[in-house]
């Protein structure tokens, strides 16, 4: 025996590379650079494209200070007593609270003038008086901006309308040092929210902030006031739920926002029946009576007034649909999410899935390992999307995804490297076998491969086709060699399935054999089993042909169990990798032996003590040609039904007197040949019983 000298596949430090492309990719993954976090923004947005949100039948109305009213009313500013008629309108219509998506920082300019034509220093005028006594007459907000100059407090004075139950747990809120407020005549009458939008680094609106920071004071949004005053609450209230994260309560509402505060929108497409032209309310060329009971907005949409943001839609929309459809969403109870622990979630997979994928990539095959990462990165995506369609959360499949393929590449990479010159020399050395499973073996075992042979306890399966010569003699060759193909073809692949290695074909006749070249503790199992199967089918192939009009002989089958050797034989020019041994002959005498008893397979008690748990009936004790022990022969029952325990108990009887040569035996078996005549074992031992003989000891006179 002659070993070959191979070094293993791949270094062992090749071993750890999936781990340190890992390790790289955790660090990537938690510093957040922009390029990933822009590619996370990416899947996000194409999920709202791909599923926007569904509009409800009363959307939020927004009374639109478009082109068309700026034509007819006059460039903006208004005077402040045509917005305190709109105001009026809108409060008799019904409106539960109004909010100006508008800064109303100055004074009325349109109602100042001084003699010499130049305006006047600020200060309040009638029309700001008419304008603050409408915005008493109905629940108001105004709006304001929060910046790095100006004011450093609310122009009030007022308390603060937050409480937190848990300190520090809101301190990555947006925060300012200054802002831009309405004017204190109007912010006494009405409540204050900012209209700030924190834009990403593209530019896209994805969140709208419901709680900002001035300076060490926490102060509400636009969205947030309007909807505390239509509840007529006291207040905000947050706080942290252990399973709902961070919460905004504002009234009855719970408004999931994250540690900076924000509300993540899910945007819709734009509908025109939002908007309503503010010169045709302030005309009453408008049915204001579905506006009972509902929020409003005041904002503009005209391209000279420049509030217009980005979309995830990739729309251009005004900053009004903004505060409108988030005002929607919170009203509807209908949340996006990116949960407290959601880096920790992608962690968790890139970790789990990474790993997985770079030991498939290093002990795998390349297709089967580029199979199942493809499922497994398509399993991460639809999770993903699954998550966001279904529960509204938003889990980033797109970076772990791209870091596991990352480790995929890499690791493939180095393995096609470290292998490329081995497997040229395997190519060579597998040209001379036949039997998939030992090609399989070789390619991924080639430092096992072993030139010689060695011993080993095998099992092997033995068929053949009785009747071959006549049907061959019989019949056009050319048609017999189409179908002995398709038959021997579908033995074939049965022995393959359960990875039995064929050993030889001869005409007919397939030799299949188990545990060799790989060891295969339970080689007497599927030695069986295959047996089994290649019964079924060579029975199934029989019926069909005969329907055919052609008589196609039965299979036999034999099957035993024994030490051998294994290994290739043969020359320096060719050689087979084949068995020789005793067990091999015995394996051909028993399947010749089927003849003599009637069966179909036989078995020999070698392999049935390997199988506790397979189903047969004893046969004989055969004495075959050219020896002189006897051998135990079953005949599997393959069909048997688990109602009887697999069991023929009548037969096994019957056989018991047999056996021992009981005076009962004959008339066992005369009993079992009237129930089944055409049982050949029962016939058999029925007549060598009328015939005198006693026992179940046989000596065969033929192979």
């Amino acid at each position: 025996m002659r070993a070959v000298d191979l070094r293993p596949i791949l270094p062992k430090s090749a071993a750890l590379l999936p781990f340190v492309v890992l390790l790289a990719g955790l660090v990537l993954m938690v510093s957040e650079p922009a390029v990933l976090v822009s590619l996370r923004h990416a899947v996000f947005d194409h999920y709202q494209r791909l599923h926007p949100a569904v509009a409800p039948a009363e959307p939020v109305q927004v009374i639109d200070i478009d082109d068309e009213s700026l034509a007819r009313i006059g460039q903006w500013p208004w005077s402040r007593t045509v917005l305190a008629r709109l105001t009026q309108r809108l409060s008799e219509a019904g409106a539960s609270v109004i909010g100006f998506d508008v800064l109303f920082a100055e004074p009325d300019r349109t109602a100042l003038s001084g003699d010499d034509g130049q305006l006047p220093a600020p200060r309040t005028t009638a029309s700001d008086q008419v304008f603050a006594h409408s915005l008493g007459s109905v629940p108001s907000v105004l709006g304001f901006a929060l910046g790095p100059r100006g004011a450093s407090t609310l122009p009030d004075g007022r308390p603060s309308l937050f409480a937190g139950e848990r300190p520090g747990v809101f301190d990555g809120l947006h925060r300012f040092s200054g802002g831009l407020f309405p004017l204190p005549e109007l912010s006494l009458s009405a409540g204050l929210g900012a209209i700030n939008f924190v834009p990403d680094a593209d530019g896209v609106v994805r969140r709208l902030p419901l709680v900002l920071a001035l300076g060490d004071r926490q102060v509400p949004s636009l969205v947030s006031e309007m909807l505390r005053l239509a509840q007529g609450a006291s207040g905000f209230v947050l706080r942290e739920d252990a399973l709902a994260g961070r919460l905004l309560r504002i009234g009855l509402l719970r408004i999931p926002v994250s540690e900076a505060g924000e509300f993540w929108i899910h945007y819709g497409q734009l509908r025109p029946d939002r908007y309503l032209p503010a010169w045709k309310v302030l005309n009453g060329e408008i049915d204001l009576a579905a506006l009972r009971g509902r929020p409003v907005l005041i904002g503009a949409s005209a391209q000279a007034l420049m509030d217009l943001r980005f979309s995830p839609l990739g729309e251009v929309v005004p900053g009004v649909e903004v505060h409108a459809q988030s005002l929607e969403q919170v009203l509807a109870g209908h949340w996006l999410q990116r949960p407290a622990n959601a880096m920790a979630i992608e962690v968790l997979a890139l970790c789990v899935v990474g790993g997985l994928v770079g030991g498939l990539a290093l002990k795998a095959r390349a297709l089967m390992s580029a199979t199942i990462t493809a499922l497994l990165l398509l399993a991460l995506a639809w999770g993903g999307w699954h998550a966001y369609a279904a529960h509204g959360l938003l889990l980033d499949p797109a970076v772990p995804g791209l870091l596991i393929a990352l480790i995929f590449v890499s690791t493939s990479v180095a393995r096609h490297i470290a292998t490329e010159r081995r497997q040229r020399w395997v190519r060579q050395a597998f040209e001379r076998y036949v039997s998939p499973n030992l090609v399989d073996y070789l390619v991924s075992h080639p430092e096992e491969l072993e030139l010689g042979g060695v011993r080993r306890v095998c099992s092997f399966v033995f068929t053949d086709l009785a009747d071959y010569t006549t049907l061959v003699e019989s019949h056009d060759p050319a048609q017999v060699v189409s179908l002995i193909n398709a038959y021997l073809d579908g033995l074939i692949r049965i022995a393959f399935a359960h990875q039995g290695t064929l050993d030889r074909i001869v005409g007919d006749a397939v030799v299949v054999m188990f545990s060799a070249p790989l060891v295969q503790v339970d080689h007497a199992a599927r030695a069986l089993a295959c047996a089994g199967e290649m019964q079924a089918f060579a029975s199934e192939f029989a019926r069909a042909r005969s329907a055919e009009g052609l008589e196609w002989g039965q299979t036999r089958i034999g099957v035993h169990t024994g030490e051998v050797i294994v290994g290739n034989f043969g020359g320096a020019t060719i050689f087979d990798y084949s068995a020789l041994g005793d067990a091999v002959n015995t394996a051909s005498r028993l399947e010749g032996a089927n003849k003599y008893l009637g069966t179909l397979v036989c078995v020999s008690q070698a392999t049935l003590d390997e199988c506790p748990a397979a189903h047969a009936r004893p046969a004989a004790r055969l004495v075959l040609k050219g020896r002189s022990g006897a051998t135990a022969v079953s005949e599997p029952l393959f069909a048997a039904s688990p109602a009887d325990g697999g069991r023929d108990a009548e037969y096994e009887a019957a056989y018991a007197l047999l056996a021992v040569g009981a005076d009962g035996a004959l008339a066992a078996f005369e009993r079992l040949y009237l129930q089944r005549p055409d049982d050949p074992l029962v016939a058999l031992h029925l007549g060598r019983l009328r015939n005198g003989e006693r026992g179940d000891l046989i000596v065969l006179t033929e192979k």
